[in-house]
Parts: structure tokens; sequence; C-alpha cells
């Protein structure tokens, strides 16, 4: 899943992409990097965003949208908006992946409505509210993966409450987002645990902070742990990895995955 934030304020990519023009573009590189989805956003997640309107974010996000599902590509829209959710899958969008774990329950009756996917990420606090990673304590959470399935599971059954089809609810566990770099790394270390939903399951590690409790340098300079994150998470179970840089993941993945199809020759012979 290929990331075009069209935001001034995104913590890595933000101001790069948004013009019409500009994120038109994007996405056509994205797709040429060998992306399976688009995921096309209006508003920052990074913590203490500030909200955008419903109005501002498809004024933002409409012409992108537009040119990848007339590129053929399988558009997800990033919003916890049911408006923005409702504009972008008559548009063209398949997926609504929401960072708030369903904050609104519209959400969900938008996205079952269109018969699309909906992403639940886990997260606890509204984007504008979150803290830095450092400053959530390890008693936040009393096991972070059984407490994160616990939380996405009653979101998830609020959403088939409301119309969404079980299975047409992913997990995306959230990390970094209302947990430090040692709970972010306990989940991916025990991603295959989350995978006995059933369901995709979705990893976002692209350049984010937790990176920086092996390696502190800025958010430019974590392609390596990306990449690496990455490979763990498609290793432990992950189907859907959401990044910035898909060439050099795509690439990451193909060379684990030729090494490992030659190895399992070499044993079977």
């Amino acid at each position: 899943m290929g990331v075009l934030n069209v935001t001034p304020d995104s913590f890595y990519d933000g101001g790069r992409h948004a013009g019409p023009a500009q994120a038109r573009a994007h996405v056509d590189a994205l797709l040429e990097e060998g992306a399976d989805l688009i995921d096309v956003g209006g508003e920052s997640s990074r913590p203490g965003c500030v909200p955008v309107a419903a109005r501002e974010q498809l004024a933002r996000i409409e012409p992108a949208l537009a040119h990848a599902v007339e590129r053929g590509a399988v558009v997800s829209v990033d919003t916890t908006s049911p408006e923005v959710a409702e504009r972008a899958l008559a548009l063209g969008a398949r997926i609504v992946n929401d960072v708030s774990c369903l904050a609104d329950d519209a959400l969900a009756r938008v996205t079952a409505r269109h018969g699309g996917v909906l992403i639940l990420m886990h997260s606890r606090e509204p984007m504008s509210e979150l803290s830095g990673f450092s400053e959530y304590p390890d008693s936040a959470y009393s096991d972070v993966v059984s407490d994160v399935l616990a939380e996405w599971r009653r979101a998830r059954d609020r959403a088939v409450a409301a119309g969404m089809r079980a299975e047409d609810v992913w997990l995306d566990p959230g990390i970094g987002f209302a947990k430090n770099a040692r709970q972010s790394f306990e989940l991916l270390g025990r991603l295959i645990e989350l995978t006995s939903e059933g369901v995709p399951v979705v990893v976002g590690p692209s350049r984010k902070s937790f990176i920086r409790a092996v390696d502190d340098v800025p958010a430019a300079e974590r392609l390596g742990g990306t990449i690496a994150a990455c490979l763990h998470a498609a290793d432990r179970g992950a189907r859907v990895l959401r990044v910035h840089d898909v060439r050099a993941v795509r690439q990451a993945l193909s060379v684990a995955r030729a090494a490992r199809d030659a190895s399992e020759v070499a044993h079977a012979g």
C-alpha cells in the first residue's frame, strides 16, 4: 500500500504532494513502483495534528483519488470522516482506512452501504491529542497484544452491528499510535498472534519514530528500519504493508522470497 499524503503537515512528506498536479504525479509514481493499493489522505495523523474539516479534506484528495481510480488502482481513503468516506467511495475508492478505530459508527455504516472494506487501526485518543511515542508508559497496557486485540474486537463488533461483514473489517495494530517504542516492537514481534482473527493484518511502520529507539535519526534516514520492520511483518503474516517507499520495500520482499524459495527447493532435493 503506497502512501499519498495530500497534506501540508504530515510527519514525513507533508507538503510534497499538496497540489493537484503533484498529487496526481505521485499516484503515477507509486503505481510505477509497483503499489498494489494507494492510500490517499487529506488529514495528517501525526501526534498533535490539527483536525481538518471534511470539505477541506475532499478539496485536497479528490483530484488524486479520481486520477488513481482512472488509472485502475485499488484506492483506500485515509479518513475518520463519514462525509469524506461517502464521497471517496462514490468516486471509486474501495477501502476506508480509519485511524481512530471507529470513533464514529457512521463510518462503518457508510462503508457497508458501498460494499467497501474498512481498516480499523488501533488507537486510543483522537489524533490531535496523541502524545509522542516516548510519553506512553509501559503500564498503559497490561499486555499490549491482548489489549490491542480486545479493543479492536470491540470496534469490529460495532462495525458489524452497523452493517459491515466481519471479513471486510481488517486489522491494523497501530504501530506507533498510543504506544511507546517497546510496545510497538512487541506488536511487531508477536504479530502472528494477530493473524488468528482470520482477516488481513495491515502494518504501517514506514519511517515512524519507534525506529529511533534503535537508531536515533530523522524520518528521512529511516528507510533501513522501515524495510527491516516490513520484512519481519510480512514473515509473520501481515497481508498489507503501508509504506512511503514502495519500490525499495517490494525489492526487499522479492529478495527475501527468492532466498526462502531457493532454500525450500534445496531442502526438497
